[in-house]
């Protein structure tokens, strides 16, 4: 059993190491993979605008910080009912995932926040589509569509909504 165990702690980190590692991502890999997701995208300061199923995105990098943001505008945070802001708060937990809605400016946004030298293009590439997707499904399953924390709330309410429809059409 010793045995098994140095051989295991003597060729696991080789293993590790062999294994290809992802180069750090920089403005000029993003850009390649933005212009991938839309030939259309504009670079804008130190970062990007694109959009993506008709929704735009501004994506916003600060390399020296480490950091980068996708953005999605979804609509004016200034008439937002205590419920709507529940609901999106509620989503935050269980189903928006890597994405977040977040109000800054008196706007909501879908937001997808990640540090920018360790972020990976599958990483990226999913933070964008959550993000795109939390808008497109605001006001409806509040979901960024890449699963979902089974202890939150948004799943009753996505059964409640399938409930409630079910009722309507019994007669038909």
């Amino acid at each position: 059993m010793i045995r098994i165990l140095i051989a295991i702690a003597f060729f696991l980190p080789a293993a590790a190491q062999s294994q290809e590692a992802e180069p750090h991502m920089t403005l000029p890999r993003m850009a390649e993979i933005v212009l991938a997701l839309d030939p259309e995208a504009e670079l804008v300061g130190a970062g990007f605008s694109l959009t993506i199923d008709d929704i735009p995105v501004l994506i916003v990098t600060d390399v020296a910080a480490n950091r980068m943001r996708a953005m999605v505008p979804i609509r004016s945070a200034e008439t937002m009912t205590s419920e709507e802001m529940r609901r999106v708060m509620q989503a935050n937990f269980d189903s928006a995932l890597d994405a977040r809605y977040a109000v800054a400016g008196g706007q909501l946004w879908g937001v997808f926040l990640h540090p920018f030298k360790e972020l990976e293009r599958n990483q990226f590439i999913s933070g964008v589509a959550q993000t795109v997707n939390v808008a497109k499904t605001y006001g409806s399953l509040y979901s960024s569509g890449a699963g979902q924390f089974g202890a939150g709330d948004s799943g009753d309410l996505q059964r409640e909504l399938i409930e409630r429809l079910l009722e309507k059409g019994q007669d038909i």
